[in-house]
């Protein structure tokens, strides 16, 4: 078996498509964003990418059948001047050169089906949950600062420290670097605790803005309300621990 066997179901010409990769990592809040854009445009699979860089493992639906993981690109036929096209996956590489390699494979297929811009997303993990979280930007020439700000985006000053580990940082870089594709990674905040479907719906809704699209949002409002719920719950629970633990000291 070759390290990466790609494997295309559609050869069909896209418009200028717009790629957006979300995969899993801090928070989950790519893999969310990225899959529910595949289900609410109903996208069509174009290749799967299977490879030794991803763990050797299957996953078992409920009718006991196993699907080897793998990333996925989708695309979808789009009114005006781009399609979209949409990567997302079971894992990210294991190792650095299986995230290199990877990134790379990505960006050949970018390259061959004529992409003209890249949006990765991610999470950006502060340790806390956040009423209202931000979606940081980061780009690979500053003249899409101003674009993405009008939409949403932030760009504080010395945030994230240490830069963008992974995919979503790898993508970029490579696509900048060796591939002259310009790019943008869209960071959602998040506590990085849990799977967090609200910092992905802050990603969406600067996606939706900044591509002129329209997603039907009420599923990840409704997890997004759930979460909050046990989260809440979760906060009440610690805050009374805390009163009785204040009273035994006293007592």
């Amino acid at each position: 078996m070759e390290k990466i066997v790609v494997i295309k179901y559609k050869d069909i010409k896209l418009k200028s498509p717009i790629l957006i990769g979300g995969l899993p990592g801090i928070g989950n809040v790519g893999k969310i964003a990225a899959d529910y854009i595949v289900e609410k445009l109903n996208m069509t699979k174009m290749y799967d990418i299977f490879s030794q860089y991803l763990p050797p493992q299957v996953f078992i639906n409920d009718d006991s059948v196993v699907h080897l993981v793998r990333n996925s690109i989708y695309y979808k036929k789009m009114r005006g001047k781009h399609d979209l096209v949409i990567l997302a996956g079971d894992f990210q590489g294991t190792t650095q050169e299986a995230q290199y390699e990877l990134s790379y494979q990505v960006l050949q297929i970018a390259k061959e089906i004529g992409v003209s811009m890249i949006y990765t997303l991610g999470g950006y993990s502060i340790g806390k949950i956040v009423d209202k979280p931000r979606v940081l930007g980061a780009v690979t020439d500053k003249n899409l600062v101003a674009d993405l700000e009008k939409n949403g985006v932030v760009f504080p000053k010395g945030e994230p420290g240490g830069g963008i580990v992974g995919s979503a940082g790898l993508i970029l870089g490579l696509g900048m670097e060796l591939f002259n594709m310009n790019g943008a990674c869209l960071m959602g905040e998040t506590s990085g605790y849990f799977a967090d479907p609200k910092s992905a719906m802050e990603v969406l809704n600067v996606l939706q803005r900044q591509l002129g699209i329209k997603i039907d949002m009420s599923d990840i409002e409704t997890r997004s309300k759930q979460i909050e719920q046990i989260t809440g719950k979760m906060a009440e629970e610690f805050q009374n621990k805390q009163n009785k633990e204040d009273l035994g000291y006293f007592g």
